[in-house]
């Protein structure tokens, strides 16, 4: 059974103060999926604190939650990305065209609905004990072929969507050391791409951005599945 681990919140500290209208508290842990929150809060432009764990107002005390002062709680990590994107008064988000703002949220929706349980095989009792990606996988083999075209899910650049659905490939080389997924050439080379950008080392941190684009650069090489080795969590 794989469970990460959780450490003490902290501050986001030298962020500007968001320009959504309330202020945002993030409860969460480096060793959960809270930084995805994180990273797509600050691609958009938008500061997190992050709050006390001991107070997390979580129905279920899970983790990630997040409030601001307008009396808003929202839970589960693809709700608080949308939640963040579709209220933010960024001028890159609010001149989004309809079908843009459709697409995200449909992008958004599919890494929680679709792509999460390929990605993490868990037991009855929510435990992940492995990951679908040692094995073929027709959907994982449709977004190799979308990505054969763009760089990212919207033709137009990166988006919201990609942190939904980049940041649960990426967790998978961060559980799951020995992991190749070099069958799907297109998605390896996106995962580096997404991992390469300075927002996702702010929101996960420079060591797992470095341990992640040196295994992505291995299996792009055809090597990256060779040699089982530790992963950033020492799994």
């Amino acid at each position: 059974i794989i469970t990460a681990p959780r450490h003490s919140s902290r501050t986001n500290e030298g962020s500007s103060s968001t320009s959504l209208s309330m202020k945002l508290t993030l409860y969460g842990s480096q060793g959960s999926r809270s930084p995805l929150v994180n990273w797509g809060a600050y691609e958009i432009g938008e500061a997190i604190t992050m709050g006390d764990l001991s107070q997390n107002p979580h129905p279920f005390n899970q983790i990630p939650c997040l409030t601001d002062d307008n009396d808003v709680r929202v839970f589960e990590s693809g709700a608080i990305l949308q939640y963040i994107y579709s209220n933010s008064d960024n001028d890159s988000v609010t001149g989004d065209s309809a079908s843009r703002k459709a697409a995200i949220a449909s992008w958004i929706s599919w890494a929680n609905a679709s792509l999460d349980p390929i990605c993490f095989l868990e037991t009855p009792e929510g435990k992940v004990y492995d990951t679908g990606l040692k094995k073929p996988n027709r959907r994982i083999d449709a977004l190799d072929q979308i990505l054969s075209n763009q760089d990212y899910l919207l033709p137009d650049g990166f988006s919201t969507a990609d942190v939904a659905v980049a940041s649960y490939l990426l967790y998978v080389p961060q559980f799951f050391g020995s992991i190749d997924l070099s069958r799907w050439p297109n998605v390896v080379r996106y995962m580096k791409r997404c991992a390469e950008r300075p927002k996702y080392a702010e929101a996960f941190g420079t060591q797992v951005q470095q341990s992640l684009v040196g295994s992505l650069d291995g299996m792009m090489e055809g090597s990256g599945g060779d040699k089982p080795k530790k992963n950033w969590l020492g799994l």
